[in-house]
């Protein structure tokens, strides 16, 4: 990996300083040729919150009251683990610590079906909103949380929303200082709330050295394309997650990342009425049809952990 020096003047502002430190911090190297044409199967992968700990209900459901909320988590995993089940898929769980907590047994479900145990932060706080230090104390607690709750080693990150942008790629270096193997929290891609387009579309070494494997996209006209799972796979036909996948694996001969939420089998969820017209749009389209979609999507590819596949299988 290259490097560069960075210059600051005694009159540079602190913006212009960070700006220069984002821009060296951005110098990854690309390890796709590590997985390309190997045959590998695609990633399936859960990020384990409850319909209430969303980002787009930041500001209207407290952390506070997250335990006095209809609570669905519990019913809502036994069901994927179900699905699971059925289809012979092991997975990869980005789970909360908070949930660690307070459904100790679930977590110990998920690892003794064979799945995958990640972490997804402690209680769902965006990085970008916090400091190095606090970022820091947040992976390495929710980390020990999961690891003492499962009996089992996590070397897995998911950021909340993705949240690892330009702001804060220094969050790698503290991910690999907290003994994180790899991290799955970048979306090259262009959003509102997240996404970094500029980074590579697959699996790239970061500073110090932990492995960033990006959520699954396609490439035209000039950019990249959503193709992951979560809300767009709700919206979208079946048909583009399918097409767009096979394109990932036959023509670029990669493995692919689908990601969804446990809260997406259960379109019966209270409806949290005061968010945004168009967070409830996101939030709720077509929770109705994602259970069979799912499955759907399970049947037409092979699919494994992210620890098997990118860790173990990666070499």
């Amino acid at each position: 990996m290259h490097s560069e020096s960075i210059q600051t003047d005694r009159g540079r502002s602190e913006s212009d300083a960070m700006a220069a430190e984002v821009s060296t911090a951005t110098a990854f190297v690309d390890r796709a040729e590590a997985y390309r044409g190997r045959d590998l199967p695609n990633a399936m992968t859960v990020d384990v919150e409850d319909y209430f700990q969303v980002s787009a209900f930041d500001g209207i459901v407290s952390r506070d009251d997250w335990a006095a909320m209809p609570q669905r988590l519990e019913r809502n995993v036994e069901r994927v683990l179900a699905l699971f089940d059925n289809r012979s898929v092991k997975a990869t769980f980005f789970t909360l610590g908070w949930v660690a907590e307070k459904y100790p047994g679930l977590i110990r479900r998920i690892v003794e079906s064979g799945h995958e145990l990640a972490s997804h932060s402690c209680d769902h706080t965006r990085v970008s909103s916090l400091t190095k230090q606090q970022f820091s104390e947040d992976v390495s607690h929710s980390r020990k949380l999961l690891e003492d709750v499962s009996g089992s080693r996590v070397i897995g990150y998911r950021a909340p929303s993705f949240s690892i942008t330009d702001a804060c790629l220094w969050a790698h270096d503290i991910l690999a200082e907290a003994g994180y193997r790899y991290s799955s929290s970048i979306y090259p891609i262009s959003h509102d709330h997240y996404g970094l387009p500029s980074a590579p579309r697959f699996p790239f070494l970061t500073g110090g050295d932990l492995l960033e494997v990006p959520l699954a996209t396609v490439s035209a006209l000039g950019r990249n394309w959503p193709c992951a799972g979560g809300g767009y796979f709700r919206l979208l036909p079946f048909s583009y997650s399918r097409t767009t996948f096979r394109r990932i694996n036959d023509t670029e001969k990669m493995p692919a990342v689908f990601y969804f939420h446990p809260w997406e089998l259960d379109p019966d969820q209270p409806r949290v009425t005061e968010a945004s017209r168009k967070a409830r749009f996101r939030h709720y389209v077509n929770l109705d049809k994602f259970e069979g979609r799912l499955d759907r999507m399970l049947a037409s590819f092979d699919w494994s952990r992210m620890d098997e596949i990118f860790i173990h299988g990666g070499g």
